[in-house]
């Protein structure tokens, strides 16, 4: 466990607390040490600790009081809780487990079994911290995928059975007209539930490095995006050949896609986007996407490639799904992905791909 890891520990009698400090301090754990059950919720709750290894018996305020006190309280109720007691009673032990221990360790205490339960129940915290993060990250994926598909496959709906209704009414002209509205809703859903793919594919996918035709991947992502390049009527400036880089073709695709499209429907009016690339000291090749909009706050560039951020809710729908799927694919393939700008100046996106495979893959 990390040196930071602050474990509280209760006890009335001098010496335990005394055998206690300096075991846990050689283990390298932040220790602080209480002589009541009024001093341990004070301390908890001015600084919470990540364990708390508290005396069942003692004056004033028992062990298993305070154990209902801090769990009781939102910012110490999840702590983890260890008794240490003399008492022999069974009821006893379950006593304190119903108020929400983890464990329970009787006295007299032997050293070697305190750190290894310490150990154990703070690996198990962090594992169930770690789950219910992604259990929440999980719900707002679900949330910004099933907005993100709702307005396109609303459209879609809406102008089927407009068609379908009054078919006859319509001008090959207004038949166009409503085709395209179906086509480009289409092409959102599409593009929202490839990133969805790779955005959950990513964690746990094998990557294997290939020298890519950045050339191809770019028409690819282009055509990907046609809808909105004309949606936008944006221009695309692309160079006239690109250095080969490594990484896997439909993930770098999609990072080039995201790119465009974000430049596309926050760019100026109409957009002008400029594509480029350059090789690095570090064995990199860096790539870009130019746009000519009115350019991002450093607070706003900080955070966007975060779940669930956009560049600007009142321009276009969308949630960010698509700037944190690209921080994942290019992080994944060994680069980095981030955004400078200016305030009047646009901004420009990057991302890094290694020029060649590396010996060992992934990076340590």
């Amino acid at each position: 466990m990390p040196t930071d890891t602050t474990i509280l520990v209760v006890d009335d009698q001098p010496t335990n607390l005394a055998v206690l400090y300096d075991a846990l301090a050689r283990a390298d754990y932040t220790v602080r040490v209480v002589n009541s059950g009024e001093a341990a919720i004070a301390s908890a709750r001015r600084a919470v600790p990540q364990l708390i290894l508290l005396d069942a018996m003692m004056p004033g305020l028992d062990g298993f009081e305070t154990c209902r006190c801090l769990k009781a309280d939102p910012t110490t109720s999840e702590v983890p809780v260890i008794f240490m007691t003399a008492l022999t009673d069974p009821l006893d032990e379950v006593t304190g487990l119903e108020l929400g221990a983890v464990d329970y360790i009787t006295k007299p205490i032997q050293i070697d079994t305190v750190l290894a339960r310490i150990r154990t129940h703070l690996t198990l915290h962090q594992l169930q911290q770690t789950l219910q993060q992604r259990n929440t990250e999980l719900d707002a994926y679900a949330r910004m995928v099933a907005h993100d598909l709702k307005n396109p496959l609303t459209a879609v709906l809406g102008t089927a059975q407009h068609l379908l209704r009054d078919a006859d009414q319509f001008s090959r002209e207004d038949l166009t007209a409503y085709l395209t509205i179906i086509w480009r809703a289409g092409q959102r859903a599409v593009t929202t539930i490839d990133e969805l793919l790779a955005l959950a594919g990513v964690r746990h996918a094998q990557v294997i490095l290939q020298p890519l035709d950045m050339a191809a991947i770019v028409e690819q992502a282009r055509a990907r995006i046609a809808f909105a390049i004309d949606q936008y009527e944006g221009t695309l400036v692309l160079p006239d050949a690109w250095p080969v880089a490594c990484g896997q073709a439909i993930w770098v695709e999609l990072v080039w896609a995201n790119y465009m499209s974000n430049g596309l429907k926050y760019g100026g009016e109409p957009p002008r986007l400029e594509l480029g690339a350059k090789q690095q000291d570090d064995g990199m090749i860096q790539f870009w996407v130019q746009d000519n909009g009115p350019g991002l706050t450093p607070e706003a560039c900080a955070q966007l490639f975060t779940e669930g951020t956009r560049l600007d809710p009142r321009r276009a729908e969308g949630h960010g799904l698509g700037l944190a799927m690209v921080r994942r694919v290019v992080e994944k393939l060994g680069g980095l992905a981030w955004v400078e700008s200016v305030i009047g100046q646009g901004s420009r996106f990057y991302f890094t791909l290694s020029a060649s495979v590396p010996a060992i893959y992934p990076p340590k």
